[in-house]
């Protein structure tokens, strides 16, 4: 039962099944435990509204900034797309913006696998087994269902000099669709080698 929106009589708490319990039978135990939880949440959704708003900000400084440099040459990109990287005067720091963008298939995948199988069958016993291997598992769903990208386009760096085979990595490239992006915001900080380290934002990185 979703309690979510519920709200427990005065004197009583709601449990997990959204029953009204009596404050003088839950256990001292259970009521730590729940204060404690609902201290951390709190505090959780407090700093989850602090980082959308710095991430917010953030991007749009980084996009008047690149506006900004962009006029001294007579350009005018209204806010670009696309990746960019900042660094501080010192070299110290790096702001860097990356857009990913969400890709997947069309219908045309399925022809273009077709067209690699009936390769694979053409070249007989001269085909690779490595190359029959790596087909199946670039053409593995995940477990969303969908075929990865990225396994798939591996395929397209393989040296082949076949017609057939190259119709069918163009049917590959034909049938990828872009169905949105999200951008992304990324702070680092040299160290002492001189590479630059991630600042990192996600609390499970800390």
């Amino acid at each position: 039962m979703n309690t979510t929106n519920q709200t427990a009589p005065q004197g009583f708490r709601l449990n997990a099944l959204g029953h009204a319990v009596p404050e003088s039978q839950v256990k001292d135990i259970d009521k730590l435990r729940d204060e404690v939880v609902l201290k951390i949440v709190m505090a959780a959704k407090e700093m989850q509204g602090h980082m959308a708003t710095y991430k917010a900000t953030s991007m749009r400084e980084v996009a008047d900034f690149i506006d900004l440099s962009a006029s001294e040459f007579g350009v005018k990109f209204g806010g670009t797309k696309g990746n960019v990287s900042l660094v501080s005067f010192d070299g110290k720091y790096k702001v860097q913006r990356s857009i990913g963008e969400h890709r997947i298939f069309d219908e045309r995948i399925q022809a273009a696998k077709v067209k690699i199988d009936e390769c694979i069958q053409r070249w007989s016993v001269g085909s690779s087994d490595h190359i029959k291997a790596l087909v199946e598992l670039s053409f593995k769903v995940n477990k969303q269902g969908c075929i990865d990208i990225n396994q798939v386009l591996s395929l397209r760096q393989l040296n082949i000099d076949d017609a057939d085979w190259r119709s069918a990595m163009d049917a590959i490239a034909d049938s990828i669709q872009v169905m949105g992006s999200t951008p992304y915001l990324r702070v680092y900080e040299r160290q002492d080698d001189g590479t630059y380290k991630q600042i990192a934002l996600d609390i499970a990185k800390l």
